[in-house]
């Protein structure tokens, strides 16, 4: 017999599959002998009283043996002779595209302008080594994109898009542990999640699919009101070639050079809201302690604690974003005269400090410049990381403030240890952040103070700037065919277009471009 239940324990229960076994066979009065196993379905955490519980939807297998998947396994046959769907670019979007284009019988060309996930470590290690960052190979060009490298964070509040259940098992089928679809806040960590992506890559080309790394897009083909493929070139040898088929276009929120040349073309963008801030960098102790109401911490049985926090200021939103327990801040720029922060965490979430951005809503019309410019957003954005780069001395030593500094108004003469590995300099950074920035950023850490004693202090570092919390651009396309509103065969995907916001929603978007495509090769 196969029975569901849902139990409330403490969290040494919750610890091992053993001590649930025994606190379920004595709360159901079931013999334990008789339980052969027990599946975790959903876990989470209930922080909100003194006394901390897990809530757990268990499987009991009583006098029953489990089956041996613990996630719904996808079949991808041969599509080595199948016709050709060109995706352009390998982070989220388009490998789950790439997928989903093989289960529907399509052989995807992915064209990515970095190098592979493995490869890319040698150019993130000279940004804290030399300084020096690869516009072409950074935290966020690359083999799996942006989260890559910046933790494998797979929260997403989008569900009505698709199956964020179909993204969660395809990652479990490629090696990511079974976990995280009990998780209310799943987590694969940045040390674990590069594998991962190989084992996905390798399934593309096992089955006829086709990665060419270090070739960049240079341009469409465009035949009246057509996509019928791209050109690109080969960034080692400078070879240039075509690829004939229609487009995925899923190149990642900061493909600023792929956003100059839609709106060159002429190819219909606008201009879109993002968030912009810092990184809020805590002993990840203290956060232990606030969120776990307690002086010990999190103690033995719990993990590192995570926070949320939303209000508004003066009618924009001011909230935490990508918060990343027992995690490292990390330097994100994409090319020179920039610095961008971002954050990470280990599977372990084990380190000594916990950080979030904390970002402020920012919208078109809050940017000064010409109403008809698509890119105003993104030149906004690019100012304010190269005014933060001029205040880090020129390098990618990142401008920081004390917490309770910055809200008060005053220069910090000194800072605590950090995570950023390239190193920080003190800056006043309520005096130069954009007004509509900073100020809003001061009220809002009052807030979060008064809500969670504790929070506010000066053993907290505000780390400038956060940037790229998603794309300033959106490629405009047509909601029921997905396609671009004027050119047929051009599919933009995810986050770098301006409709997905993380790695499970990207993934989902990617999976709809396909499905959509595959509909449109069907109709030629």
């Amino acid at each position: 017999m196969i029975q569901e239940i849902q139990v409330r324990v403490l969290p040494v229960v919750a610890s091992s599959e053993q001590n649930i076994k025994r606190f379920v066979a004595e709360d159901r009065g079931i013999d334990v002998r008789t339980i052969n196993a027990v599946r975790v379905l959903k876990r989470s955490i209930d922080a909100r009283q003194r006394k901390i519980f897990i809530n757990l939807t268990v499987r009991l297998y009583i006098n029953e043996m489990p089956e041996d998947d613990a996630y719904v396994v996808t079949e991808y046959g041969d599509v080595s002779s199948k016709p050709a769907v060109i995706v352009v670019g390998e982070g989220p979007g388009g490998l789950f595209a790439s997928l989903r284009l093989i289960e529907l019988g399509l052989r995807p060309i992915v064209l990515e302008r970095g190098k592979n996930v493995r490869d890319r470590k040698v150019d993130l290690a000279n940004i804290k080594k030399n300084q020096s960052v690869d516009a072409e190979s950074n935290y966020c060009f690359g083999e799996g994109g942006a989260g890559a490298y910046s933790d494998g964070k797979l929260y997403t509040r989008s569900k009505k898009r698709g199956s964020t259940e179909k993204i969660l098992n395809v990652f479990c089928q490629h090696g990511a542990s079974t976990a995280i679809l009990a998780d209310a806040h799943p987590h694969i960590g940045t040390d674990k999640l590069p594998k991962v992506i190989e084992n996905m890559r390798e399934t593309i080309l096992r089955c006829g699919g086709e990665v060419h790394f270090q070739t960049k897009m240079t341009r469409m083909l465009i035949e009246g009101d057509k996509v019928t493929g791209v050109e690109a070139v080969n960034l080692v040898n400078g070879a240039e070639e075509t690829y004939r088929g229609p487009v995925i276009l899923a190149t990642g929120h900061s493909a600023r050079d792929v956003y100059r040349y839609l709106a060159e073309a002429k190819v219909e963008i606008e201009a879109k809201g993002i968030a912009v801030g810092v990184r809020l960098e805590h002993p990840s102790h203290l956060i232990d302690q606030i969120q776990y109401h307690s002086k010990e911490g999190r103690g033995k049985y719990l993990p590192a604690a995570e926070y949320s926090f939303v209000t508004q200021v003066e009618g924009r939103g001011v909230y935490s974003f990508c918060m990343c327990p027992g995690g490292f801040v990390i330097p994100a720029a994409t090319d020179k005269e920039q610095i961008v922060v971002n954050g990470m965490s280990p599977s372990n979430r084990g380190t000594q400090w916990s950080n979030s951005g904390m970002v402020v809503e920012t919208r078109p019309e809050d940017v000064v410049g010409d109403e008809a410019d698509p890119l105003r957003v993104m030149h906004f954005q690019e100012q304010l990381e190269r005014n933060c780069w001029q205040q880090g001395n020129m390098k990618q030593t990142a401008p920081a403030q004390r917490m309770a500094d910055f809200v008060n108004g005053r220069l910090s003469y000194d800072l605590p240890k950090s995570s950023y590995a390239p190193g920080l300099v003190s800056s006043p950074l309520h005096f130069w952040l954009p007004k509509q920035v900073g100020k809003r950023l001061q009220e809002g850490f009052r807030k979060f103070g008064k809500m969670s004693h504790g929070f506010l202090t000066n053993d907290a570092l505000l780390i400038a700037t956060e940037t790229r919390t998603s794309s300033p651009v959106r490629i405009v396309r047509d909601k029921d065919t997905l396609q671009h509103v004027r050119i047929s065969g051009l599919f933009p995907c995810g986050e770098g277009a301006g409709y997905a916001g993380g790695i499970v929603s990207a993934g989902v978007d990617g999976e709809r471009c396909a499905e959509m495509c595959a509909e449109y090769m069907n109709s030629l």
